[in-house]
């Protein structure tokens, strides 16, 4: 079959807390009556970016559109995973787009590698692969707010890998990509932007446009209908796991707190903020649940920037059930991270 009677996806790739849920929700809200389906690789046991996306509300891309993946990274379960989503999403008559959400620890190179196998040729193509990255964080020298104190740690300790983990990905993602979309450019100024810029241009062997975005804002038209077949061109990608069968996550860990239904969103925001600063703690992202608010409390954090917005209104019948997903680094002190979250007064 030729390419243009194959489906085509778009892989979103993208550090933790990089925004690549916010695209991919603005490229849902803005479809143009396109028919939209969606792939989201979550890492932990609450699917939160998957709620995320299905609160959207979207005529285009209805609920049973939205494929949640939580048994792992997608690019080491793309065998047991990716296919059979595949197969769910082609059943679902008239779709038009796929959209595939890694998690942040995601490499794209497997995932799109697979896309050689037979039972997925014939049928997809990738679109493109979209990195999008953490503009004031890499204004700043890093891919996270809070990694430096971590790093002097790993350098003082002779038993440890020098090689930061986290930067090895961030770098795998970039190298991958068919465009970059620079996230939270608001926040950056003219020096701030220059120097994102040359840390993204570091990791590239090859010219790759750059796109700036504010809480997620692209054109879809810039995102999609990009017609490259990146799968046919991977191969020449240079990573740092070309020469590994495989790649594993120890490095990194993930718990669910659940959270009781609390008095105020402010309070919850600075018992996040805590957490989050806590050393090893890479991203802290979840719901609750506010006494007298019909809506949704999202709250998201990263290092020292913490975010909490209402996104939709809880559906009747729906349990007011809140529940926090932190990640960090392997070995981060999980009974830290829990107390900073649980200390947290119930709602009379």
């Amino acid at each position: 079959m030729t390419s243009l009677a194959r489906i085509p996806c778009t892989i979103v790739t993208g550090f933790l807390g990089a925004g690549k849920t916010t695209l991919i929700r603005h490229v849902l809200e803005n479809a143009g009556g396109r028919r939209l389906a969606v792939i989201v690789n979550e890492f932990g046991d609450v699917g939160i970016d998957g709620e995320i996306l299905k609160g959207c509300g979207i005529e285009s891309c209805p609920e049973e559109n939205i494929v949640e993946l939580s048994n792992g990274c997608l690019c080491c379960t793309v065998a047991d995973d990716f296919v059979p989503a595949l197969d769910k999403i082609l059943a679902r008559p008239g779709i038009e787009h796929i959209l595939i959400e890694t998690s942040g620890l995601a490499l794209p190179k497997p995932l799109v590698q697979a896309f050689h196998w037979p039972a997925i040729r014939s049928r997809v193509t990738v679109d493109g692969v979209i990195a999008v990255v953490d503009g004031p964080a890499l204004a700043e020298g890093r891919v996270a707010d809070n990694l430096d104190a971590l790093a002097a740690q790993r350098a003082a300790d002779p038993t440890l890998d020098h090689d930061d983990p986290v930067e090895e990905v961030f770098e795998d993602q970039i190298a991958c990509a068919d465009l970059v979309v620079i996230a939270k450019s608001d926040l950056l100024d003219a020096a701030g932007s220059a120097a994102a810029a040359a840390r993204i241009a570091g990791a590239l062997a090859r010219v790759v446009p750059t796109v700036h975005a504010s809480r997620g804002k692209v054109d879809p038209a810039i995102l999609l209908g990009l017609g490259i077949g990146t799968e046919d061109e991977i191969a020449a990608r240079r990573t740092h796991h070309d020469d590994e069968l495989d790649h594993d996550h120890d490095d990194f860990d993930t718990i669910v707190v659940p959270i009781p239904e609390v008095m105020e969103a402010a309070a919850l925001a600075d018992r996040v903020t805590a957490a989050a600063r806590l050393p090893g703690v890479l991203r802290v992202k979840g719901f609750a649940s506010v006494a007298g608010k019909p809506m949704r409390l999202l709250v998201q954090a990263v290092g020292r920037r913490v975010t909490h917005q209402f996104d939709r209104p809880w559906s009747p019948g729906e349990a007011r059930r809140g529940a926090l997903v932190v990640i960090g680094l392997k070995g981060f002190d999980r009974s830290a991270a829990e107390e900073a979250l649980r200390a947290l007064t119930p709602a009379a």
